[in-house]
């Protein structure tokens, strides 16, 4: 008691002053607990699911943006363009105007804005990049109309970027056209520090969201620069990122260490900068350049990209499986030029603004997926005519294995069910388990040698066109492919001259005859035949019976009787009665009596009868008397002679035709036509294109150019993987493309270094820019080779083939007196 009565009384000594400093603090902790459970609250009421809500909408915009930004409570948007500069509400169901900041009757270039940037610590302050070169800022809580707070124009172009920094209030960071970054402290009239690239232009700057002291910008010439604001004198560390400009960079918002990149070589890389040399740890490769690049807030692997040109849609992508998009948003009519996530915490919502005049908040779970258009199967056939087939598990097993688990069913048994969370199908990738069977085929079936040999051997041109196709036939016979043979064949016959053609159709050594002809002749009439081609023909009649019994001593091997019958007037050699001799004698079908065939085979000796001379017009009577009187004909023929008129006689073989003929090209085009569909859809590229060549204007007009493009590509890529390059370069010059005749006049370079100071030289010509000596003198002659050109690959000194060649002969040190053993193989 005593005790706490004195410090009863202790407590009433301390004085008014002391309790009233006591209250202040408290006073002040209270505050400053109460700020920070205030501050939480808004992080609590921003992070809630409830909160963030919304459709996917759309609004009309007065002019097309050039970018956009959100306040920090995910609220409201800025839209900025060179005509519009605009702030709009956030509802549930649609977007509502609510400040115009272009005020003024005329607006200067201050509201032409590049870029803008909405500060996601101050909700009242902006900035933009004017394409004047200023950078303006403007302070939303200002009473008056006109919202413009403070104007930078330090740069001396256009302004391409702008950036707060995450926590600092009063910092901005800027990036220009003229190479330079500026970093502003709002608190004062101008730029803190003054950052030089040493290089083009910089199209985008970023502070990063981790590191208080680091930013990153990136150039047009690939490159990406890390850099303290410490230290504005030098960068702290560059790498080349892309092959060409870089368009957008931004910071992982997790991760510490990760930087996306996206550049107009259609690429955006995922940078590792922890280590010491940046690492390439993702890359994703789209269909166009990629002008903005932004990681899709509580998902560490996804990021959002849009494109510069052609492609107006916005992708979201899975770093972990680059090569399809995990989510598409299509509304776009014109080229995206600005996206953001609603809010830092919120993956549900994408805003974005176009060149198409529209501001548009895409809900994720609305987006397509093209995962789910993909095809799950795929088909290739092998070089040697294996094949590989995938598809799902489910369609190769016929649904699959019962005893099978589901894929992420249940998780591990070890811990109690209620720590596992059931995953939204919407934010994973399409499960697809694929399963690969190859077929493979026997080699010795399979071999494509016949190909190679083919295009080895094949004439395409040098030679008419009759040689080309016995050629080319011939080649297609020893292979084994007579179908091909018989194309040649039928080719050269028709679109070869009457004319040369029975010169080019002459009798083999054999004695064979390839081309037999046969005519009906019932319509002309019986003086039809002069007589003076018969009297002329009658010098020929004179010959032996035997000549149609041997075949080595056959009529037609005969050279006087060959050089009679080419002289003679009459359109045949022999004429036969109706009665003698049918047209279906000469061509007899197949009847059960495959014997008697073979018998009627080998004539009598008096089957062929020499007819005589027969007279203009005679009558019966002074026919039958001429003929038995005639001292060319038998005894026998004069009993067989028919008494009734001639009314039509045949031709079995004939030395010229009875009229000159010629169809035109265009009369089998069509036919030539479909035989080229044929041999190319049945995978016979190699015949398609050799007829085009062989051919050239005969059918070149009649096949489309895309198709004849397709064929000349499929051919000179299977030769290229034969390695056949001669027969493909001579391909690539006898094309009837145009598209394909310059193939071979594109990506080819020829590095060559000097021989005497070894460094490499220049295209303008063959004098050294550094010796001014000319490479290719001859180390024998000490002349300017001007043909054909060798060299040793140890010294590079080399000269004429022939005086090289003649130089080792004798001596196996280089002729220019290098000391090298040089050696000519």
């Amino acid at each position: 008691m005593v005790k706490l009565l004195l410090a009863h009384q202790k407590a009433k000594a301390v004085g008014p002053q002391d309790s009233e400093d006591q209250a202040t603090r408290g006073h002040s902790y209270q505050c400053s607990l109460q700020q920070k459970m205030e501050k939480m609250a808004r992080v609590t009421t921003a992070l809630g699911s409830n909160t963030i809500s919304g459709c996917t909408m759309f609004c009309h915009l007065d002019a097309p943006a050039n970018a956009i930004s959100v306040c920090r409570d995910a609220a409201q948007v800025v839209v900025a363009g060179r005509n519009i500069f605009k702030i709009y509400a956030l509802e549930e169901e649609q977007f509502v105007e609510k400040l115009n900041l272009r005020v003024g009757r005329k607006p200067s270039l201050n509201f032409s804005c590049a870029d803008v940037m909405w500060h996601q610590m101050d909700e009242n302050l902006l900035a933009t990049a004017a394409t004047n070169g200023a950078v303006v800022t403007w302070n939303l809580g200002k009473p008056s109309r006109n919202k413009q707070d403070q104007l930078f124009t330090e740069h001396k172009r256009t302004v391409n970027k702008v950036c707060f920094h995450p926590t600092e209030v009063y910092m901005l960071l800027s990036g220009s056209q003229d190479g330079y970054m500026k970093c502003f402290d709002l608190r004062k009239k101008g730029s803190a520090s003054t950052f030089s690239g040493q290089s083009e232009s910089v199209r985008d700057v970023q502070f990063s969201i981790r590191d208080y002291f680091t930013f990153a910008a990136s150039f047009e010439n690939g490159n990406v620069q890390l850099w303290d604001i410490r230290r504005p004198d030098r960068y702290e560390r560059m790498f080349t990122a892309h092959n060409g400009p870089v368009f957008c960079c931004d910071w992982h918002p997790e991760d510490r260490g990760w930087l996306a990149t996206g550049g107009r070589d259609k690429m955006v890389k995922v940078w590792d900068i922890t280590t010491n040399r940046a690492k390439e740890i993702h890359c994703v490769q789209t269909i166009a350049s990629v002008a903005r690049v932004k990681w899709r807030p509580e998902r560490k692997y996804h990021l959002a990209t849009c494109s510069m040109m052609v492609d107006h849609n916005i992708y979201v992508w899975d770093v972990r499986r680059p090569f399809i998009p995990f989510a598409t948003f299509e509304e776009h009519k014109d080229v995206t030029t600005g996206i953001v996530w609603r809010h830092l915490h919120d993956p549900g919502f994408l805003l974005s603004g176009s060149k198409d005049s529209t501001l548009y908040q895409h809900k994720f779970k609305d987006a397509s997926r093209p995962v789910d258009k993909a095809n799950p199967e795929g088909l290739c056939f092998g070089l040697f005519g294996d094949l590989a087939f995938a598809a799902k598990e489910s369609l190769i097993s016929g649904g699959g294995d019962s005893n099978r688990k589901p894929y992420g069913g249940g998780g591990d048994r070890r811990y109690p069910i209620f720590f596992f969370k059931k995953p939204d199908l919407t934010e994973q990738f399409a499960h697809v388990s694929s399963a690969l069977s190859v077929f493979e085929t026997d080699l010795e079936s399979s071999r494509m040698d016949w190909f190679v040999k083919t295009a080895r051997r094949y004439l395409l041109s040098g030679k008419p066109f009759g040689e080309l196709c016995d050629h080319n036939a011939k080649v297609a016979k020893e292979l084994n492919r007579p179908q091909v043979a018989t194309t040649w064949t039928m080719l050269r016959i028709m679109y070869s001259d009457p004319g040369s053609l029975t010169t080019a159709t002459g009798i083999s050594k054999g004695g064979s005859i390839p081309l037999m002809n046969s005519f009906n002749m019932k319509e002309i009439a019986a003086g039809g035949l002069g007589s003076e081609g018969r009297l002329d023909r009658a010098k020929g009649e004179t010959r032996q019976d035997s000549t149609h019994l041997d075949p080595g001593n056959s009529l037609l091997n005969n050279n006087d009787e060959n050089e009679e019958t080419e002289g003679s007037e009459g359109p045949a050699d022999y004429l036969f009665g109706d009665a003698e001799l049918e047209d279906d004698d000469l061509y007899p079908m197949e009847n059960e009596n495959a014997t008697a065939e073979e018998a009627e085979y080998i004539l009598p000796q008096e089957a062929f009868p020499l007819r005589h001379e027969i007279m203009d017009n005679p009558s019966v009577p002074e026919h039958l008397q001429d003929k038995v009187d005639s001292p060319h004909v038998s005894g026998n023929e004069a009993e067989t002679v028919c008494l009734t008129p001639i009314k039509s006689f045949s031709l079995i073989s004939i030395s010229q035709p009875l009229y000159e003929s010629h169809l035109p090209a265009s009369f089998f085009s069509p036919v030539v036509r479909e035989m080229l569909q044929h041999y190319a859809e049945a995978g016979d590229v190699q015949m398609a294109v050799s007829v085009l060549i062989v051919l050239g204007d005969r059918i070149r007009k009649e096949v489309d150019e895309v198709t004849q493009e397709h064929w000349y590509t499929s051919y000179i890529d299977l030769l290229q993987r034969f390695k056949l390059w001669n027969v493909s370069n001579e391909v690539i010059k006898l094309s009837t493309s145009s598209a394909i005749n310059c193939l071979n006049q594109t990506s080819t370079t020829l590095h060559i270094n000097c021989s005497n100071c070894k460094r490499p030289m220049s295209n303008k010509g063959w004098i050294c820019d550094r010796c001014h000596q000319c490479a290719s003198i001859c180390a024998v002659c000490h002349h300017v080779v001007k043909g054909l050109f060798v060299w040793c690959q140890g010294c590079s000194h080399g000269g004429h083939l022939e005086h090289i060649m003649n130089w080792l002969k004798s001596s196996s040190h280089c002729p220019a007196g290098c000391g090298h053993l040089c050696e000519y193989t």
